[in-house]
């Protein structure tokens, strides 16, 4: 009887210690056994981590959890299944809540009216319209220059130099001659010989006046501005043809940039300019393209253009260099995604696109024209297509190490594929049937 009862008792204990100890080992295994409405079992597996990986760097990698470099938490990484969003090589899964930490934003490329923005350098130059040459019209000597160094103000009917020369002596006498012999016809040949030979109105009107000849013949300047390329001194002989000086007018001034070859069909006579100096930060002006030359420079294939721009403050200078903006129009409406969604590289430009439930893929795509907000994108996207905004270049790093390391397998059959994508939810489904 003793006997009996303690074999029962031990079964009992046997029994119980059993019961626990399967406890803790489904505890411990990754795996949840559920009972459906049928009464049959389902398994899902609670999935691994692959590696860690820094949000900044996709190239530093970790097997278990850790900082980065730059001390934020490593990423976790799983082996997705291929689902509705797989769209082939290159495609990446992302959790929610990573794609949330990491600031993913993203926007529709859609179709617009584009002004793409040109930027180019130039250098400021006089307003050659309004640049005069002072040349001499007959040979003699510099008796005083009141002019006395590049660069200085003049005004208007201010004395520029005085010039001694026979053949304006003889010209001051044949009109004397004239009046005393009361020829009208020998007079009005007179006058317009020194009117030719650039002799002051106001000196004719005074040998007319006294009948005095001058020795010396002062002479003024034409308009207001500043003498550049000065070239004579007190004393220097000079001729017809001698360029003694020049005098440049600096209420508006040219300034002359180059564009490239593709751009010179988007600029046209008239359309508006932004120009920037490095010496005046912050402060623009306004102006126009005056000219578009109608040559290519064969050795840098651009096409030089002509702006003018107001400058009544004097602050743009001959020689300046300064940063040009061209605002460009157009009335055809193109596709376009904002400008900082796009990853230039030498080789090619791409687009990281949403393909939604946290799957992305980078996609190479053709660039077109380029605006100050926008990108036109003339292959590759839709209208309507969201592409990633922010974020885009981890994203695209990951995208295109995904998309080559698959290329490095063959295609295997259908069959095949399936079976080695079956989850291992599915498997220990199976193994339970």
């Amino acid at each position: 009887m003793k006997t009996k009862t303690g074999v029962i008792l031990g079964l009992f204990i046997g029994l119980v210690a059993g019961a626990f100890g399967l406890n803790l080992y489904q505890s411990a295994l990754p795996v949840k056994i559920k009972m459906d409405s049928n009464d049959k079992a389902s398994v899902a597996v609670e999935e691994k981590p692959l590696y860690w990986v820094a949000p900044m760097d996709s190239n530093f990698r970790r097997d278990k959890p850790g900082k980065s470099p730059m001390g934020m938490d490593l990423i976790p990484v799983y082996k997705t299944n291929k689902n509705a969003n797989d769209a082939g090589p290159g495609t990446i899964q992302i959790s929610p809540d990573v794609v949330n930490n990491l600031g993913v934003r993203t926007a529709n490329a859609k179709l617009k009216l584009m002004e793409p923005l040109i930027s180019t350098v130039g250098y400021v130059q006089y307003n050659e319209d309004k640049l005069v040459h002072i040349h001499p019209r007959v040979e003699g000597w510099i008796e005083k220059l009141y002019v006395k160094a590049k660069g200085d103000p003049v005004e208007k009917g201010e004395p520029l130099y005085e010039l001694y020369s026979p053949a304006l002596v003889n010209a001051q006498e044949e009109l004397v001659l004239a009046l005393d012999r009361n020829n009208q016809r020998l007079v009005q040949a007179s006058e317009d010989r020194l009117r030719a030979l650039q002799i002051p109105e106001t000196t004719i009107q005074k040998l007319k006046r006294t009948k005095k000849v001058s020795q010396t013949i002062t002479f003024y300047s034409p308009q207001n501005g500043v003498v550049d390329n000065l070239t004579i001194r007190e004393g220097f002989f000079v001729k017809p043809g001698t360029t003694m000086m020049s005098i440049g007018n600096l209420d508006e001034v040219w300034v002359e940039g180059e564009i490239f070859e593709r751009q010179a069909a988007l600029i046209q006579q008239g359309i508006p300019v932004t120009l920037s100096l490095d010496y005046l930060p912050g402060k623009d002006w306004k102006g126009l393209v005056d000219y578009v030359y109608p040559t290519l420079d064969e050795k840098t294939r651009t096409v030089r253009i002509r702006m003018r721009f107001e400058n009544l403050s004097r602050e743009l200078k001959p020689n300046m260099f300064a940063h040009v903006l061209i605002s460009t129009t157009s009335n055809i409406e193109v596709l376009v995604v904002p400008r900082q969604s796009v990853i230039r590289t030498g080789n090619s430009d791409r687009v990281v696109l949403s393909l939604g439930g946290g799957a992305f893929k980078s996609i190479e795509v053709k660039v077109g024209r380029v605006g100050i907000d926008d990108v036109e994108i003339l292959d590759g996207l839709c209208e309507d297509d969201e592409i990633v905004v922010s974020a885009q270049f981890l994203l695209d790093s990951e995208s295109s190490k995904n998309s080559d390391f698959k290329r490095m397998h063959h295609a295997e059959p259908e069959s095949n594929a399936n079976k080695m994508m079956m989850s291992e939810d599915e498997m220990m489904e199976h193994q339970h049937d």
